[in-house]
């Protein structure tokens, strides 16, 4: 046996099998080392060992596992998307333009490595196609086609978003994918009959505002009648009364001011 520093060279007959003994040891050390790896919080690592899928680690902390296994990292924090504008026909068939905001990470990681090619750019396709399949289920805005309280993309925000995450859910759930939130980012008629739509809702919005005055006028009449011959302050036969009443609906619906005249002499006059 000769020393050599640290070493120790065996000249004997035991030679060969510490050699062996030695090479075992350093070929266990090797394997030992490769196994290792380090792991992130909300990571995951996709083990697959000759072509076959073994499991996912998703533990933080330095980890080991089988040195000939194949280690894929996956990130499972929650990932952003924001999808494009897109040109669509709404449920009346008007071109609208929408766009959103999906929030979304990983569940199932083997469904993300093995079911689809690119989760990624899967979830972004799926995303653009589930806003635009959802655009055609509602209307823009309301109107006298729509059944009273149906929702419309403009007015009903909450079931619009709950439809769609339920659309973009439903669609990813093939690639491993949670949808966590969705939010329409950008709606709007498209440039080419905006100005005709933004007359359109000018024209309801002055019809619904004269309807409410109209109603109102017509409640105002009949209780300023009613008190009139409730209270005996005077008596008024169906021609004075239709004349009062056609003074008043002038004066309580127009959009102008009115110029009083006072009649000096009687009433019959």
């Amino acid at each position: 046996m000769l020393a050599m520093g640290p070493l120790v060279v065996w000249t004997g007959r035991g030679q060969p099998l510490m050699m062996f003994l030695g090479i075992l040891l350093i070929v266990a050390a090797l394997l030992t080392f490769i196994g290792l790896y380090m792991q992130q919080p909300n990571e995951g690592r996709i083990l697959t060992l000759f072509g076959q899928y073994t499991g996912t680690d998703r533990t933080e902390g330095l980890r080991w596992a089988n040195p000939f296994a194949v280690k894929r990292r996956l990130s499972l924090r929650a990932r952003n998307l924001n999808a494009p504008a897109i040109k669509v026909n709404d449920k009346r068939g008007n071109p609208i333009e929408i766009s959103a905001a999906v929030v979304w990470r990983v569940e199932d990681t083997a469904r993300a490595a093995f079911e689809v090619d690119d989760f990624e750019a899967y979830v972004g396709i799926q995303a653009e196609t589930g806003i635009r399949h959802l655009a055609t289920q509602f209307a823009y805005d309301d109107g006298e086609d729509l059944e009273p309280g149906e929702t419309t993309l403009r007015a009903g925000q909450d079931e619009v978003v709950k439809a769609l995450v339920a659309e973009l859910q439903a669609r990813c759930a093939q690639a491993g994918v949670m949808v966590l939130e969705a939010k329409i980012t950008h709606l709007a008629y498209a440039p080419e009959i905006a100005q005709v739509m933004l007359r359109r809702q000018q024209a309801e919005a002055i019809i619904s505002a004269r309807k409410k005055i109209v109603q109102g006028a017509v409640t105002m009449v009949e209780e300023a009648l009613r008190g009139l011959s409730e209270r005996d302050i005077v008596v008024l036969d169906d021609e004075r009364k239709a004349a009062m009443v056609s003074n008043l609906l002038v004066v309580l619906c127009s959009d102008k001011e009115t110029q009083p005249i006072i009649n000096t002499g009687t009433l019959y006059a």
